[in-house]
């Protein structure tokens, strides 16, 4: 994206037509699933005596199965239109949402967040091309719209989860689910059916194919590390503050303004420097000097380097996503696809084994320090010399923290 197309953003949101704006609506609180739990983790904890490692897998089974589905919204979007693929998604998360309030047990609750996971990938994989396609203004705003939905939801999600989870633990599923169904309404009634329309057809394994590009492959597996660093922060610093629902909902939502910001305003300009690979590079360092940050046992430090995580993790969501748009020939969409699913891969991992590293080494903070060592590894393979040119202009469709982003 452009620095044009940056400085377009209050363009971007002037004229749009209803449906885009309904999406864009339904994106938010989609994406409000990622840091909803996150408050609420130990009051999770409490009503359904689990441990901290059960319930970090409310972050694995959400991750895990959409990063399995990541490979078949493209081909289900080909083949029956996005407006049905984009109501099944949101009524799957309605139906699942629901009943993580109804949960009786941790086990019930993980399963339920799976089903949640499933309904997101058939909603997130979809929403951008339905805004795209409808937005006036170009593709570059409405990829910026997109994002702004993407970290609106980042800070809204904690913020809900905080404020309903000081009631219950189950509130904030509720919440949810009432604002889930009621997107689902508006996009039934508002967005135009393409049940008929024309579309190339995606075939299931065609993401897998694009990462055999080495430099495809490397971004993927780069991404991936960094993102079960991200998740080391999302799901066990909760566990290392120890405080209430409202306590670490604003420390997060704080965290969620600082990924839009950094995101919107602040990754172009870098890429437009130093070109998306190189920036990236030097962000994921920077990453890795936060995670030891986060290693100092002491509260105050671990909240302000939360949120100053918020601001590089802005800047690799794009970065990342901009490499891995540019550094291989296959068609964006599928290489897309492919990057996306071994990133999601790599943070359904960590969420899983987070709190078993805590265990293993029988200190609190030991998670943050495997995840800088996993940022510099990613680092590492980011500045491997490539053939290909590193383009110092942040491609169009680069800001998808979006395309299949949560």
């Amino acid at each position: 994206m452009s620095a044009e197309g940056h400085a377009s953003l209050l363009d971007a949101v002037k004229g749009q037509p209803k449906q885009v704006w309904i999406t864009a609506g339904a994106a938010v609180i989609a994406f409000m699933g990622i840091g909803l739990v996150d408050p609420i983790l130990l009051s999770i904890a409490k009503g359904l005596n689990a441990t901290p490692s059960q319930v970090t897998l409310l972050f694995s089974s959400y991750l895990g199965v959409q990063v399995i589905a990541m490979l078949v919204t493209g081909a289900a979007s080909a083949r029956f239109g996005a407006k049905r693929t984009v109501l099944v998604g949101l009524s799957l998360i309605v139906v699942a949402t629901a009943l993580c309030a109804a949960a009786g047990s941790i086990e019930q609750l993980v399963g339920l967040r799976a089903v949640w996971g499933l309904g997101n990938a058939f909603f997130i994989a979809t929403a951008l091309s339905v805004i795209v396609g409808a937005a006036t203004g170009g593709q570059a705003g409405a990829i910026l719209l997109y994002e702004a939905a993407l970290g609106l939801g980042l800070a809204v999600g904690p913020l809900l989860g905080a404020l309903l989870g000081s009631i219950s633990w189950r509130g904030p599923f509720v919440g949810t689910a009432v604002l889930m169904a009621l997107g689902l309404a508006l996009c039934a009634a508002y967005l135009k059916s393409d049940a008929h329309e024309k579309r190339d057809p995606i075939k299931l394994l065609d993401p897998i194919r694009a990462l055999r590009h080495p430099g495809l492959l490397r971004t993927s597996i780069a991404s991936a590390l960094y993102t079960a660093a991200f998740f080391a922060v999302l799901a066990w610093s909760p566990f290392v503050l120890g405080w209430s629902a409202i306590a670490v909902g604003l420390i997060f939502c704080g965290w969620g303004v600082a990924v839009a910001v950094a995101g919107v305003a602040f990754a172009p300009k870098l890429a437009a420097r130093f070109g998306e690979r190189h920036a990236a590079a030097f962000a994921v360092f920077g990453y890795a000097v936060l995670m030891l940050v986060l290693a100092v046992p002491s509260k105050p430090v671990v909240v302000v380097g939360i949120i100053v995580s918020g601001l590089v993790s802005g800047l690799l969501n794009t970065l990342f996503t901009g490499t891995a748009m540019s550094i291989s020939d296959a068609p964006r969409p599928v290489a897309s696809a492919g990057y996306n699913f071994c990133r999601w891969l790599g943070g359904a991992v960590a969420a899983t084994l987070v709190g078993h590293v805590a265990d293993w080494f029988g200190w609190p903070h030991a998670p943050f320090v495997v995840a800088a060592v996993l940022c510099v590894v990613a680092g590492g393979l980011l500045m491997v010399r490539t053939r290909q040119a590193d383009p110092r202009t942040l491609p169009k469709e680069a800001a998808l923290v979006g395309d299949q982003e949560f």
